[in-house]
């Protein structure tokens, strides 16, 4: 039952019942497509080869065991295992599709650069302001034909017929073509790389970070006897030695030559100087420790060191005796103690700052600019694989200086053991400086650098040599092996087996003997006799390799020494209990005793250590006591603490008791030192034969009978073990228990079946690695150390060969055909596996009949209740018959289940492999693909398919949080199916596919979940290399069939037999494609299904575009398929595709377009696309009515909301990859047919489609690379600080060694991945370019204009194939207008010369064939068409500009041809030029003159027409485009002066008052300037002035009440507007052809206009004019019954008039200044005056600064002068000589001016700064001529300016054409400051919320005003007498006035202050009243005294008061505009 879920999924997602692809092969191969498959890969051949690998081995030959001791059981199977070949299944086509990636390359690298203009440097043009290219306005005089024309295009006009230029067009556009398409463009990000597989890393010897230290020099001041150093490095924060010892030594041969006698000879190995350390977990607290010993002397240590510290190498000369005599000294000593050492002297080295101070000298500034200064280079570098193969490649070793260390100190007798080294360590740390050591002057020189590439003479840790082998370098570098500190999980990988022995103390101090000098003798023998003693002990430097016995060294006088050597030994590959160590004691007497010529030991006992305990290696610390005498016979078989009594009983010193401590450290890859392990090794070893019971296992004993039982629970506890110790033997312990579980054992006689218990332990193991957080996962969550584990090292035991019948225990005789009756292990366990099953997970499997017994019912019953603990268990993986594999399943119950679902992956491959084995093994020829398993094991393939498919759903249902588990199941099920393919009968593999996806679509899962899942599944499936064979793409028709035939031979039939539906069919997702090709089926429906779901942020799209991408990727890129025919079939396979894009075409992001960084035409910052044009696309197109409404779909979109289902750019991007692939490598004929039969609404949506794919693959121009090389300096010195971070433990060692055990740090397998990911750097398309280098940079750009270039040509391609069908077709004008618009689409975008020249022939070809049809009908099309082959008539490319001539030329002739038509093209033409030139900052009017002499030229040539009028008619349009030109190239010259281009553009717009299209084009040009500079006052004004000019030709044309009449209307948005209404109707009548034809010229256009003009004011701040414009559209609206709009429109109102509401007082205007200019210089602007309007706050400084920089560019600095106040300029003080040169500008702040009427009216702010005309500034002026005086001297002159319009305007500085002046007295001067004053005073005390600082601080200006102007110093100049001129009068009593106004105010602020004071300003208060006190005092008298002659009555007082009145209102408004 499905139906249940059926409504979640829709029907046609149920998956199809496959064919049966092997029957199907076998009879297509007798038909004829078998070399077709033969092609791509060995078909029906098998390709699945399992071989056997030999191991790569870094030395020169295996590390074995020594020969000729027979091994016991565990150590030969792990040498086997460490030396056997690895077993690696492979194919051989594996991974075809992605090789090409990095085969690519090469391919690019031959590509040709395409030719953009873009990236073309335009010549640069004449200086700005040269005089000489200066011209006035009316230079159009400019003669044509005094050019050359350019070459024009061949055979334009010669051509037979219309086929016949198609055939030309199509030869030429096949040429040169790029072959594969997704060569060119960057690979999807790999996030999502859920196909592939990576390899895992070859199992290696593990290496951290490796140094190489190499010892130059070890100098002390005398040189007297032989030194002997060790080196090893000391981890201080793990107090643990993280190193072997490194013996060497610096001896002189004459040194050397002092211990001839007790060195018997020296061993090339024992030179070395140079050793390898390796560090896997760095840190800054590691050292590397240098210990110095000398040959034993007498003396304590301090003695022995005095002459080093005394004698200087200065004095060499005086000590020259005292020297001699030491020499001889010691050679004496040499002679006679030369085997005994005594400690002298150590020094250290932090390895951090070493490496740091070698960096630092090292990071030369080269490598920092190449950008290789990484931080890998100059690390550790980690080099010992390719995995860390991230090392330098050009490390040159010279550049590491050497490092000299200066501190030796000496050693201190009792400060020997390692903790006190440590303490050491520790205190130089915290101090940095050495306490409490005596240093000996001397210095060791080091050299410390990263390993090179290749070491040659490099020994391993066991001394055989590492390859490559120096021939000739004698002096050999040792691997010194690493003690990590802290655990390293790398399985062991080669054989060794070494034993460290580490003596610590000894303490004799209780015994009174004479024992003080002591040495201990160490010796590992194989028995007791003494020439047992056995060479393992490696030498130390200048000696054999290999001795018998070592001495420890020797503190001198010292009874309870401590010891600090560290003896290394090679132990035996079989250790028997005789193996021993023997520990012998002397001491040694130093000083010759006359009498005494015998040994210098005495003998003071010994001790000795079994090597096994309980047949386990001994290790760690042990306490041995000491025997006196002699040892007692068969000493060696019991441990000294447990010696048996002896007779004569034995003597032990100090009562038996412990007295020497000694350490044993194994480092060992045969030794488990891990009981679990061991235990069941040892147990596992016993089933094997040869065994004796009981066995001892430890301490106990184990008899037969108990054996089975003691063996199933080591099996179990083997998760107990350690992890590390698990790690190490993961490989034998998976072999072990693999053997088990498929090998039945007979154990006394009875078959054991351990296998289920095996088989769990198996689990767990597995489980816990994948749960260890230190253990690397690959991108699928494998375990890496499995995924290795499976791929290079697990085999099916061979069983044939070990049968032992020995012993007694027995494997069966027959195992081959095991015993395991059928009964138990196949019926019950299938019956029970079946029924469970069923019972649990899901009733649609189908069960065998199974007998009704009792216990399965039983087990029913249980199981209802535990679903969950079901589990399905592979039972057995046994070779169950000869050529037959079986795999039996059983159930358990536990949490075992859950582990094998979630670790699925492991079981799978470890199946597959198994599989394949037995599939090697086969005798292919004789057994067909069906037959090579047996129906059951096909039974239990099927159900372990359905039951893991149930598991992955019940996840999904029930447990959401598990999605990410059920992700990796899902893979893991897909990827063995996919494994399956190879080694099965592929149709049965779909029939478990089909299960699969039905089971899934079962589920009540969520559908984008379950897409998401089938996909990921399907994609696995997808990536087999066969596929393409598997979806049998060769049966698919490549051409359009002719009958329903499969047959491919009826490509030639007649096209008349065609049958339309076949073809239509073929483009269909049919029920018979899903059959035939069963994955490409499955795909594509996922695919279509996920295309129209509503998904959350698309992620289900993505991947199901992501997933088709990367599949036809791999076969654009396969070698296989390279051939056009292969590829049009795989084309073919894919048609259904086609279908569904277009289907989805309303998904797809197309914003692409606008992302560029610059228009690329267009150019220049200034037209930033995200800057709001004023005619934007989207309404224009609207407006024009586009047929596929694309643009118009997304503004509405936009209004909407983004639909949900939005694609992102990207992944359009790769959906219509594949679109444009298919339809490049389809059949051309069939994909022909497709658009002849297409439905015309299907057409529209395809044309659609490739306008789309024409902006997403858009060029975007070269990027710039000088940022490159800084960044890569930054980048170097960030590597030094990376690299510290690393080491310091940023990431925590620990982190980072996991990292590389993992074997890389992000993408694991590298192998597989590099394979087709090696060269991506280019491909990424990214905006990170820092780290790309100019190179890269321009190869990008290569290949992104190839890309555009081909995607291009391939939509042009598909163009011409629909239009070439059309006149098989009726609606021909629709389709021909359709395709026209796709190409002009192309035009405007970036494009290629090579596809421009393509793509203008294909227009020609229009031009010709459907001339007529386009003039008539697509007149809105022509248009375009004319400004677009204008533009690039502009182009500086030579080719694209005579190509675009040619097509200039044709459209002319041909509209001159057919009827009346020219003239439209005229005017059109003139109007293309006109918004041509007005918009683009960057027209080449020499190129464009060039274009038009070349059109001349064609006229001229054209011999049909000479006849007619057309040359004639030509040269005068020419002549008039000409002087167009000419007036637009003053436009040019005024680029950066924005205010004169904005003059011309006005003028010019004024010039085209009698052609209302020109003049239209004109005012949008203006308005998109003054949009990109953020002018959208003025801006919206230029639209508001277009709309008025629309109404005024509407209204001539129609008469409607709802629309303006005429300009009129506008006036209450601008009076200005009224210009508009200058042409009368006499001039021009609108029905006139061609004029007013425009898409505005129309009701929508006119609400069009004025909706853009609303927004601009919107965003200019003036919400109040949004209103009035508002009133023009809304009756136009309603007469439309338009609702919608209305909606939007009245929306928009509200928020107009909220913002008035809430930004009212906050909103800045705008501000004005005077600027006029004196200057001959200046042209036109001399002597004339502006007003200049600015942003809102815009100071004078600012404007000044700009005008001067701009002004002193044109003329130069000295001849500039900048004069900021606002005096008036006298030209004649300017120095006559000095006219020509001295230019000034003078710029002054003028501010609005109302008079008292006006202010009635001008209420708001925004009515006080909207419709200005007037404006106001002041003058202070003396009559002695200075500015200022004396207050009864002090005018002020006020000047008035009138404008031409009122501001705003459709420019932003306006003409100056009056200007009044009136000068003011003294008095008047100081009434207004008083006014003011008073104002200010009354406004700080009567604020909603007072201020007091405020308040204060205008007080403290009126009443505490010590300046001599302040209102007490203005009373006494103007009010102490009364004047003696009566004119005065009326001043000095208004001026009375306003003091008493003053003074009251004065109180009130007085008294207001007293409120908001706080008690702090008590006495500031009181001060302050004192002070306002006296100042009423003073004035008093004053303000008292009236002039009586002003108290007559008067009769019109009115009128004389005006002037003063006048001015005061004026003060004012001045002041509340401030």
């Amino acid at each position: 039952s499905f139906e249940t879920f059926i409504f979640k999924s829709p029907q046609a997602y149920e998956a199809v019942e496959p064919v049966d692809l092997d029957e199907f092969l076998m009879s297509q191969l007798r038909s004829g497509d078998a070399e077709l498959m033969q092609e791509l890969g060995e078909f029906p051949d098998d390709d699945l080869g399992v071989e056997l690998m030999e191991r790569e081995c870094r030395t020169l030959r295996p590390s074995v065991p020594e020969e000729g001791v027979e091994l016991d059981p565990h150590v030969r199977d792990c040498v086997q295992s460490y030396t056997q070949p690895w077993l690696v299944v492979s194919r051989r086509t594996q991974g075809y599709g992605w090789i090409a990636y990095s085969e690519r390359t090469e391919a690019i690298r031959l590509l040709q650069r395409q030719t953009f203009e873009s990236d073309e440097k335009s010549p640069s043009l004449a200086e700005l302001c040269d005089d000489t290219a200066r011209t006035t306005l009316t230079s159009s005089d400019f003669n044509l034909r005094a050019l050359q024309p350019d070459r024009r295009v061949e055979n334009l006009l010669r051509f037979s017929s219309p086929e016949e230029l198609d055939r030309f067009n199509l030869e030429a556009r096949s040429s040169n073509r790029y072959g594969e398409l997704f060569g060119l463009y960057p690979p999807t990000d790999e996030e999502d790389a859920v196909a592939i597989r990576p390899i895992p890393d070859c199992p290696k010897e593990h290496f951290g970070q490796r140094i190489l230290v190499r010892c130059q020099a070890i100098k002390f001041d005398i040189e007297i006897e032989p030194l002997f150093a060790t080196m090893a490095l000391y981890d201080l924060k793990e107090k643990k030695k993280i190193s072997e010892n490194f013996h060497f030594d610096i001896n002189t041969d004459q040194m050397k030559g002092f211990l001839r006698a007790h060195t018997p000879h020296t061993d090339a190995s024992t030179l070395a100087r140079s050793a390898i350390f390796s560090i896997s977990y760095p840190s800054p607290d590691i050292y590397l420790v240098i210990k110095i010993e000398k040959v034993l002397q007498q003396g304590e240590i301090g003695d022995c060191a005095e002459p080093y510290m005394v004698l200087k190498e200065s004095d060499a000369a005086k000590n020259r005796e005292k020297l001699e005599k030491l020499k001889n000294q010691a050679e004496g000593f040499c002679q006679r103690l030369g085997r005994y050492r005594m400690p002298f002297a150590f020094a250290t080295v932090n390895i951090m700052s070493a490496i740091n101070s070698t960096l630092e000298r090292d990071t030369s500034d080269t490598d920092s600019i190449n950008g290789k200064g990484t931080m890998e280079k100059k690390g550790l570098p980690r080099r010992n694989s390719d995995r860390f193969s991230m090392m330098e490649d050009n490390y040159i070793l010279s550049g590491f200086k050497p490092l000299t260390v200066y501190c030796v100190c000496r050693q201190e007798g009792e400060r020997l053991s390692d903790e006190d080294l440590f303490k050491f360590l520790a205190d130089i740390k915290r101090s940095s400086g050495q306490r409490r050591v005596k240093i000996i002057p001397g210095y060791l020189k080091l050299e410390v650098s990263p390993v090179p590439e290749t070491v040659p003479g490099c020994l391993s840790p066991e001394l055989i040599p590492v390859k490559p082998v120096s021939e000739k370098n004698p002096r050999p570098v040792k691997e010194v092996l690493e003690f990590p500190s802290s655990e390293v999980y790398v399985p062991h990988n080669i054989y060794r087996n070494l034993l460290y022995v580490y003596p610590l103390r000894l303490n004799l101090t209780n015994r009174l003997t004479s024992a003080r000098n002591i040495t201990v003798k160490i010796q590992f023998m194989s028995g007791e006799d003494p020439s047992c003693a056995m060479p393992v002990i490696f030498g130390k430097s200048s000696g054999p390799e290999f001795l018998r016995e070592v001495y420890t060294p020797v503190t001198y006088h010292n009874r309870s020494p401590d010891f600090y050597d560290e003896i290394k030994i090679c132990l035996p590959a079989r250790l028997t209990e005789k193996h021993h160590l023997l520990l012998t004691f002397y001491h040694i007497s130093c000083q010759q005793k006359q009498n005494q010529t015998g040994s210098v030991e005495s003998l003071i006992g010994y001790s000795w250590l079994p090597m096994l305990n309980n047949d386990r290696l001994q290790t760690g610390q042990q306490c041995l006591p000491i025997i006196l005498d002699k040892l007692p016979v068969n000493y060696s078989l019991h441990s000294p603490e447990k010696l048996p009594a002896q007779v004569p009983p034995a003597k032990w010193m100090e009562n038996h008791k412990g007295l020497f401590n000694l350490e044993l450290q194994a480092v060992s890859s045969v030794q488990t030192q891990d009981s679990h392990l061991e235990r069941f090794f040892t147990l596992c070893h016993a089933l094997e034969g040869k065994t004796m019971f009981p066995i001892r296992v430890g301490d106990e004993k184990i008899s037969e009978n108990m054996f089975e039982h003691e063996l199933k629970l080591s099996i179990i506890s083997l998760s107990s073990s350690g992890l590390e110790p698990l790690v190490l033997f993961l490989h034998q312990v998976l072999d072990k228990l693999f053997r088990l579980i498929m090998q039945p054992m007979v154990i006394a006689g009875q078959t054991a079946n351990l296998a289920q218990i095996a088989f769990e332990s198996v689990v767990s193991v597995v489980n816990s690695l994948h749960n260890s957080q230190e253990l690397a996962k690959d991108h699928q969550g494998r375990n890496c150390l499995l995924a290795t584990y499976l791929y290079f090292v697990f085999r099916l035991p061979d069983t044939q060969h070990e049968i032992h019948t020995t012993g007694g225990l027995m494997a069966h005789p027959e195992s081959r055909y095991s015993t395991l009756t059928r009964a138990t292990a196949t019926t019950v366990g299938f019956m029970l596996l079946q029924s469970r099953i069923r019972s649990s997970s899901n009733p649609d499997i189908p069960a065998p009949q199974s007998p009704d017994d009792t216990e399965v019912t039983n087990i029913l019953g249980k199981v209802h209740t535990h679903k969950c603990n079901v589990i399905l268990r592979m039972h057995e993986i046994a070779l169950d018959l000869p050529f037959n594999k079986q795999i039996h399943l059983s159930l358990y119950t536990g949490v075992c289940r859950e582990y094998v679902y979630k670790y699925a992956w492991f079981f799978f491959e470890l199946l597959v492999k198994s599989m394949s084995q037995h599939v090697s093994q086969l005798d292919k020829k004789a057994v067909p693909r069906r037959n090579r398993f047996s129906d059951r094991f096909k039974d239990d393939i099927t159900t372990i398919v359905n039951v893991v498919t149930a598991e992955i759903g019940n996840i999904l249902v029930k447990q959401q949080k598990e999605l990410e588990q059920a992700e990796k199941v899902n893979i893991s099920l897909a990827f063995f199916l996919y494994d399956l393919m190879s080694l099965m009968d592929r149709g049965f593999v779909f029939q478990l596919v089909k299960n699969y996806c039905n089971q899934m679509a079962a589920k009540s899962v969520n559908i984008s979940t379950l897409i998401s899942m089938r996909l990921e599944f399907l994609r696995v499936l997808c990536s087999h290399e066969h596929y393409l064979n598997l979806s049998l793409f060769f049966s698919s028709p490549a051409s359009a069939p002719a009958s329903p035939s499969l047959s491919t031979s009826s490509q030639n039939s007649s096209s008349c037999s065609f049958q339309d539906n076949k073809i239509a069919a073929m483009f269909d997702l049919s029920q018979d494609f899903k059959q035939r090709h069963y994955l490409t089926g499955l795909l594509l429906t996922e695919l279509s299904t996920a295309l129209d779901m509503e998904s959350e942020g698309g992620r289900v799209q993505q991947k199901a575009i992501s997933a088709t991408y990367s599949l036809l990727c791999a076969h654009d890129l396969d070698q296989r398929c390279s051939r056009p025919e292969v590829k049009a079939k795989i084309a073919a396979l894919y048609l259904p595709l086609v279908g569904i894009i277009i289907d989805s075409i309303n998904y797809l992001d197309f914003t692409v377009s606008d992302s560029r960084g610059s228009k690329g035409k267009s150019g220049g910052p200034e037209e930033d696309p995200d800057s709001i044009t004023p005619i934007n696309q989207s309404v224009a197109m609207a407006i024009a009515g586009n047929p596929f409404n694309t643009l118009a779909r997304n503004a509405l979109v936009s209004v909407a909301g983004k639909t949900t289902n939005m694609l992102t750019a990207e992944t359009s991007r790769n959906l219509l990859m594949c679109f444009l692939w298919i339809i490049k490598n389809a059949d051309q004929n069939l994909v022909q047919r497709w658009t002849v039969d297409m439905p015309s609404s299907q057409l529209n949506r395809l044309l659609e489609l490739l306008t789309i794919c024409i902006s997403c693959f858009e060029y975007r121009g070269k990027q710039s690379s000088d940022k490159v090389s800084t960044q890569a300096l930054q980048k170097s010195q960030q590597a030094k600080a990376r690299l510290e971070e690393a080491l310091l433990g940023g990431i925590g060692a620990r982190g980072q060694m996991m990292k590389r055990v993992g074997g890389n740090d992000r993408t694991l397998g590298q192998r597989e991945n590099l394979r087709w990911r090696k060269d991506l750097t280019q491909w990424r398309q990214t905006n990170d370019r820092q780290d790309k280098s100019k190179a890269e940079l321009d190869q990008e750009a290569i290949i992104s204009g190839n890309l555009a270039t081909e995607t291009n040509l391939i939509v042009l391609d598909l163009l011409e194939m629909i239009v070439q069908a059309v006149p098989l077709a009726d609606c021909k004008d629709n389709v021909v207008g359709g395709v026209l618009r796709v190409l002009l689409h192309s035009l405007t975008c970036n494009q290629s010369s090579t596809f421009l020249s393509h793509c203008f022939s294909t227009l020609r070809a229009l031009i010709v064939k459907f001339g007529e049809l386009l003039f008539e009908e697509e007149a809105e099309q022509c248009a375009d068409l004319c400004q677009k082959v204008l533009h690039y008539c502009s182009s500086c490319v030579d080719g694209n500009r005579s190509q675009a001539c040619a097509t200039l030329y044709l459209i002319m002739r041909y509209s001159y041809s057919s009827a009346s038509n020219f003239s439209r093209v005229k005017m059109q033409v003139t109007m293309s030029l006109a918004s041509l030139v007005g918009k683009s900052s960057d027209i080449h009017e020499e190129h464009l003159r060039r274009s038009f002499r070349t059109i001349l030229a064609y006229a001229e040539e054209d011999t049909e027409m000479q006849s007619t009028q057309l040359p004639s008619q030509v040269d005068e349009l020419l002549r008039n485009l000409n002087s167009i030109l000419s007036d637009t190239v003053k436009m040019k010259e005024f680029q950066k002066d924005p205010e004169m281009l904005m003059d011309l553009m006005y003028r010019i717009a004024k010039g085209y008052q009698t052609s209302p299209d020109l003049r239209l084009t004109w005012l949008q040009n203006m308005a998109e300037k003054h949009s990109s500079r953020k002018c959208f006052t003025e801006s919206a004004m230029c639209l508001v002035h277009a709309a008025a000019l629309v109404a005024e030709y509407l209204s001539m044309l129609e008469d409607h009440k709802y629309l303006p009449v005429g300009s009129v209307t506008f006036q209450n948005i601008s009076p200005n507007v009224l210009e508009e209404s200058a042409v009368s109707d006499d001039i021009l009548s609108p029905d006139e052809d061609g004029v007013c034809s425009g898409r505005y010229f129309t009701e929508n256009g006119l609400v069009g206009l004025l909706e853009q003009a609303a927004e601009l004011f919107s965003n200019g701040g003036l919400y109040e004019a949004v209103n009035e414009v508002y009133k023009v559209i809304v009756p136009i609206l309603e007469a439309h019954r338009d609702f919608r709009k209305l909606t939007s429109t009245h929306d928009k109102l509200q928020r107009a008039f909220e913002n008035i509401i809430q930004k009212g007082h906050k909103r800045m205007f705008g501000t004005y200044f005077r600027v006029g200019f004196y200057g001959s210089k200046f042209g036109d602007l001399d002597e004339q005056e502006f007003i200049y309007k600015e942003p809102g706050i815009t100071h004078l400084p600012e404007i000044s600064h700009r005008l001067e920089n701009f002004y002193s560019q044109c003329f130069g600095d000295e001849v500039l002068e900048m004069i900021k106040d606002s005096t008036p300029v006298d030209r004649k003080k300017l120095n006559p000589n000095k006219v020509l040169l001295i230019n000034m500008t003078c710029i002054t702040f003028v501010e609005p001016f109302f008079d008292d009427y006006e202010m009635k009216d001008r209420l708001t702010n925004f009515e006080k700064n909207f419709n200005l005309r007037r404006f106001m500034y002041t003058t202070p002026f003396t009559k002695s001529g200075r500015p200022r005086g004396e207050l009864n001297e002090q005018y002020k002159r006020k000047t008035i300016l009138t404008t031409m319009h009122a501001f705003p305007y459709i420019k932003t500085r306006i003409n100056v054409i009056q200007k009044e002046e009136f000068d003011l007295t003294p008095i008047e001067v100081a009434i207004e400051d008083m006014q003011k004053k008073t104002r200010e005073l009354a406004e700080a005390t009567h604020r909603e919320k007072p201020d007091a600082v405020m308040l204060q601080m205008v007080l403290q200006g009126s009443v505490t005003a010590t300046v001599n102007q302040g209102p007490l110093e203005v009373a006494q100049v103007f009010l102490n007498e009364i004047p003696a001129d009566p004119k005065l009068f009326r001043h000095h009593n208004k001026l009375r006035l306003c003091f008493k106004e003053f003074i009251l105010r004065c109180g009130e602020a007085v008294e207001k202050n007293k409120q908001l004071i706080t008690p702090d300003q008590k006495e500031y208060q009181q001060e302050m009243k004192k002070n306002y006190n006296k100042l009423r005092e003073n004035l008093r008298p004053m303000l008292e005294r009236k002039i009586p002659e002003l108290y007559k009555p008067i009769i019109k007082p009115r009128i004389e008061n005006r002037d003063s009145f006048k001015r005061h209102s004026l003060r004012r408004t001045q002041d509340e505009n401030s």
